[in-house]
C-alpha cells in the first residue's frame, strides 16, 4: 500500500512537471501607452473565492505592470477608497463603471480580471480600460493547470500515511480520503504549487502586454 502511495505521488509530480500554460493578448492599435501612469486593479471576479486568493492574484498582476513601467495602486488602498465612495462590486464590472471608479481613484487606467474556471484547469481574462473614455486598451486571456489536483493527492497520501501510523493498514483508505479533503480545501491562500502555476498563467496572459516605454519588458 505504501508503494501505491509513492507511485501516486510520483505520478502527481510528473503531471505537475508536464503542465503547460497558454496565453495571448491584443492591444489597441495606435494608442500611446506612455500616456498611462497609475493603474488600479479593480476586481478579481469569477470562480476564485476569498480576499486572500484575490489579493495574491492581484499582486502577481501588479508585478507584471511594474515590470512594464506602470505604477499599480495597492489593492487594499483601492478597496478603502471605493468603499468610501459607496462603489459596489456590480458597479465596476462594465467598462463604463470601471472607468468611473478609475476617476475616483485618480488613475490613468484600470484593470479587470476574471477567472471563469478554477479547478484542475483554470482560464483567465484580464483587460485594461482607459479611464478617460472607457475604451479597452489591452485584453489578454490564458489557461493552464492550477496544481489543485497535486495538492489534493499530497493531502490524500499524507492522510493515508497517518492512517497507517495510528490504526494500521486497514484504515489507509479512510485516512487517504480525509487527507484528500483537507489537502484540497484547507486554507484560503494558494498553496506553493498553485501559486507557481497561477503565476505562469498570468505571465503568459501578460506576455505581450505593451510596456509604457519602448525597451521595457
Amino acid at each position: 500500500m505504501r508503494t501505491v502511495c509513492v507511485c501516486v505521488l510520483l505520478a502527481a509530480l510528473f503531471v505537475g512537471g508536464c503542465a503547460s500554460q497558454k496565453g495571448e493578448s491584443f492591444a489597441l492599435a495606435g494608442f500611446n501607452f506612455a500616456e498611462l501612469d497609475k493603474v488600479a486593479i479593480l476586481e478579481v471576479t469569477g470562480a476564485v473565492r476569498g480576499e486572500t486568493v484575490k489579493n495574491q492574484i492581484g499582486s502577481y498582476f501588479e508585478s507584471e505592470l511594474l515590470r512594464r513601467g506602470y505604477s499599480p495602486i495597492e489593492r487594499s488602498q483601492i478597496q478603502v477608497l471605493l468603499k468610501e465612495q459607496e462603489f459596489q462590486a456590480s458597479d465596476i464590472t462594465s467598462n463604463t463603471g470601471a472607468a468611473q471608479a478609475g476617476k475616483v481613484l485618480n488613475v490613468s487606467a484600470v484593470m479587470l480580471i476574471n477567472i471563469p474556471k478554477y479547478k484542475e484547469e483554470m482560464t483567465m481574462t484580464a483587460k485594461m480600460v482607459n479611464v478617460e473614455d472607457a475604451r479597452i486598451l489591452w485584453i489578454g486571456n490564458g489557461s493552464g493547470t492550477t496544481g489543485k489536483t497535486f495538492a489534493t493527492i499530497l493531502g490524500a497520501a499524507a492522510g493515508a500515511a497517518a492512517g497507517v501510523a495510528v490504526a494500521g493498514e486497514g484504515d489507509q483508505l479512510v485516512g487517504g480520503i480525509a487527507g484528500a479533503v483537507l489537502g484540497g480545501v484547507a486554507g484560503q491562500a494558494l498553496s506553493p504549487q498553485q501559486e507557481e502555476q497561477v503565476k505562469k498563467v498570468i505571465a503568459k496572459v501578460c506576455e505581450s502586454m505593451p510596456a509604457r516605454f519602448v525597451g521595457q519588458r
